[in-house]
């Protein structure tokens, strides 16, 4: 890593870890104990300039500090959202891998789709298995959830995920889009 990248990936986890911090929340409508925040996106945003170490970094160190200061309900509640945060950036890689970049804007409304489709449709079916697996363990893993209640509350989760992944993403995207710009640098291009 160059001092440019560290500099970068200070600032953007810096930035994720004030945003989680932050009062900026809202409980989602259809099940108040999921909370909508916005601190994802500069992990995606990162994730889409410098690749796959350099937003992994980004997502541990917000989950570390996260459970040092503020694990919330669940005191394993971050390791989900790393769960959650990793999944998302494997949906994106798989993307970028196999699709490539396009430089002209049809290309470009294109691949933010298919970044945004296949990065929702991996947090939503990964963090389904998880949630299923663990919500049924006594805290600090999960929450004592009986079977019924776990199956009844694993449609409300799936619908926050994708929900969550719609608007983060397509934010993401933009945000290191301008900064790849205003910066003058190429965005990460995974290796053939």
């Amino acid at each position: 890593m160059d001092t440019r990248t560290i500099a970068l990936t200070s600032v953007f986890a810096a930035f994720t870890v004030i945003l989680n911090l932050s009062p900026l929340r809202i409980p989602a409508p259809f099940a108040p104990f999921l909370i909508y925040q916005v601190w994802e996106i500069p992990i995606v945003a990162v994730f889409l300039l410098y690749g796959t170490l350099t937003g992994a970094a980004v997502a541990f160190i917000n989950t570390l500090v996260l459970l040092a200061v503020f694990p919330g309900e669940l005191p394993t509640g971050p390791l989900y959202n790393l769960a959650a945060t990793l999944a998302t950036l494997f949906g994106i890689y798989l993307v970028h891998r196999f699709a490539g970049t396009h430089s002209n804007r049809r290309g470009e409304k294109a691949l933010t789709i298919l970044f945004t489709a296949v990065g929702t449709l991996s947090r939503v079916g990964v963090m389904t298995i998880i949630n299923w697996a663990l919500l049924g363990y006594p805290p600090p893993l999960g929450l004592s959830l009986p079977e019924e209640a776990i199956m009844a509350t694993l449609p409300l989760i799936a619908l926050f995920n994708a929900t969550l992944a719609l608007y983060t993403i397509p934010l993401g995207y933009i945000i290191a889009k301008r900064v790849s710009l205003s910066l003058k640098m190429r965005m990460w291009e995974p290796k053939a």
